[in-house]
């Protein structure tokens, strides 16, 4: 491999017409892998003679070389080093670094994790909100990154900042994973604001969606999509006659307690429910579901009110009308 020096020298002079960003992308493919991962120490200071907006091709191949050398970004300067790719996934070029999908995609997935790994997921929100329409080739287009920054939404309680990424319309998914993945943490983001309709129709499409095989985010789902259903329409819907029979019968195995559940809930005892609840607190609290579960207990509190108060409205008219009736009969 030529020098580091050359090597920048290069991503320069390179960055500017499609023809010299194409003979960039050669240069550093041939320097990429183990010969640039082998010089990722010397690389970061490097990256300050290089614009993340101007060079972006050549930055990120930098970037990409240091972040994934080491699972210890403190080798580069620990929170430091996190401002650098934040920095870049804010001011990079949409043009530039979607020549190299792939190792953007993995600056992205770095960044997820050590925001996580340092219990601090607020800081990759706004990063990876910009990164996003960066990498779709198209806004319809799903990418691993628009999982990656729901679930730091979610860490991070910033329930309202996932909407950027969930009122768009997806037509274009490249990976399952990615569409289970949307699915469910963008049914929890609803679950969060309390749009319990909207976390409905998410989560029902992470059941739903054909799988050849079943996927334990296909299971987690079904486990919510039982409490929200319960929460929403007071009942649990059959599911779809295009869901796979083997996958019904698998998340219904798995999530046996959850149907237990629905079944005490349509009895209408508000007792038994609470119960039920309470002797299986253990199983939905180390499912995280706890939360979600007390919501379910207390929709059927709301529902035992109105049908009472409609009972109730629906007498007294009916005693205001006979009363009326008694007294023209009897004058």
């Amino acid at each position: 491999m030529e020098s580091l020096e050359a090597l920048v020298a290069h991503i320069q002079g390179l960055s500017g017409s499609p023809e010299e960003l194409a003979h960039l992308h050669s240069l550093l493919k041939q320097a990429d892998g183990e010969p640039l991962r082998a010089h990722a120490a010397a690389l970061v200071p490097f990256l300050a003679h290089l614009s993340p907006e101007t060079h972006s091709l050549g930055y990120l191949y930098l970037l990409e070389a240091c972040a994934t050398s080491s699972s210890n970004l403190s080798d580069f300067g620990g929170g430091d080093f996190l401002v650098t790719i934040g920095g870049f996934l804010t001011a990079c070029s949409a043009d530039q670094i979607r020549l190299a999908p792939d190792k953007f995609l993995n600056v992205c997935r770095v960044l997820k994790d050590q925001v996580m790994q340092l219990n601090m997921p607020i800081r990759g929100i706004a990063p990876l909100r910009a990164a996003v329409p960066k990498i779709q080739s198209s806004p319809e287009q799903l990418t691993p990154v628009h999982a990656d920054y729901l679930i730091l939404c979610l860490l991070a309680k910033q329930y309202k900042a996932g909407l950027s990424v969930l009122e768009g319309d997806i037509f274009e998914v490249d990976q399952p994973k990615d569409l289970f993945l949307y699915c469910y943490y963008g049914g929890m983001i609803y679950v969060g604001l309390k749009k319990f309709p909207k976390a409905l129709e998410l989560l029902h499409n992470a059941v739903t969606a054909p799988m050849s095989s079943l996927n334990a985010i296909a299971v987690e789902a079904y486990k919510k999509y039982i409490l929200v259903s319960l929460i929403v329409n007071g009942q649990v819907p059959p599911f779809p006659k295009y869901t796979s029979i083997s996958a019904q019968r698998s998340m219904r195995n798995h999530a046996q307690i959850y149907a237990e559940l629905s079944t005490s809930y349509s009895n209408g005892s508000k007792t038994d429910l609470e119960t039920f609840i309470q002797s299986n607190s253990a199983a939905f609290q180390s499912d995280n579901n706890l939360g979600l579960v007390k919501q379910v207990l207390s929709s059927m509190y709301k529902r035992n009110i109105q049908r009472l108060t409609q009972t109730y409205l629906t007498l007294s008219l009916e005693d205001i009308a006979r009363s009326k009736t008694e007294r023209s009969m009897h004058p």
